[in-house]
């Protein structure tokens, strides 16, 4: 039987040699009997680690930019690894701006996310904002044990105020027990033909969705419902997956709107899985 670790192995490449920034943070979170502990919270580059006060019986981390990016050509990752009975939030004190960089390599975001046995990870960061010229391939890679919950928050701003977005590509692949629950690919920008038709985001510019794993959905369940107004500047819908998960995918004219759609999804599925 393969590990939770090397049930992401497929999912990301070597990366390659690069003139640009390498850089990785890395969180361990642990149950020792009584509450979550952080044996392990190391951040280098952009990336310092804040660790915040427990609440509402999680551990919490707070991401904050020590410096801007990522730029063309860098390597970031961050990987996290939630043992069996933890709980831990991570959340992040800005938004991820993708800028040009010094050269138009694209640059990398790894993201591997493993979480065990009755473990419960909440990844809520900032939207991420692609500005024009920028190049940016973004992975997530999320391995989950059968029992463990999940609430995964998603955003992108494509192009700041009066202008296009840059280059972005993004993958999600999660895994629960080892089989596949959502892969999921999506690409923006000029380089990529109909991303801004109507079969994509159309005339919204903040994109995003929700992703929510919890087995007591499983006994639960929920119709698809559509979030917002379709003929306002904001909407999207909510429907479960082939699994015990729910997801939302939304559009929206700013991010402002779309974290509001975002949000009454996450109401929502909390509300079904009790």
């Amino acid at each position: 039987m393969s590990t939770l670790a090397e049930d992401l192995t497929p999912l990301s490449e070597p990366l390659p040699d690069t003139s640009g920034v390498v850089a990785t943070a890395r969180v361990r979170a642990e149950h020792n009997g009584r509450t979550t502990v952080l044996p392990l919270l190391s951040g280098d580059g952009p990336f310092h680690l804040q660790r915040l006060r427990p609440r509402d019986g999680l551990a919490r981390v707070d991401v904050i930019g020590a410096m801007s990016g990522p730029l063309g050509g860098d390597r970031l990752a961050f990987h996290t690894d939630i043992g069996p009975r933890a709980r831990l939030r991570i959340t992040a004190a800005a938004s991820t701006i993708a800028l040009r960089g010094p050269t138009d390599e694209a640059a990398t975001y790894d993201i591997r996310l493993t979480v065990g046995e009755d473990a419960a990870l909440h990844w809520l960061p900032q939207p991420l904002i692609s500005t024009a010229g920028s190049g940016l391939r973004q992975t997530c890679a999320v391995a989950l044990a059968p029992t463990a919950r999940l609430v995964l928050r998603d955003e992108q701003v494509l192009g700041r105020t009066g202008e296009t977005s840059g280059d972005l590509t993004t993958r999600l692949t999660v895994l629960r027990g080892g089989r596949p629950l959502l892969d999921q690919h999506t690409s923006y920008g000029a380089p990529h033909p109909g991303w801004d038709g109507p079969a994509v985001v159309g005339p919204h510019r903040a994109c995003g969705q929700l992703l929510v794993v919890d087995p007591a959905l499983t006994q639960a369940g929920l119709p698809p419902v559509l979030l917002g107004d379709p003929d306002g500047p904001a909407h999207g819908v909510l429907a479960p997956l082939a699994g015990p998960a729910l997801l939302a995918t939304a559009v929206a004219d700013t991010a402002t709107r779309l974290r509001h759609l975002l949000d009454e999804a996450l109401r929502r599925a909390l509300a079904a899985g009790r």
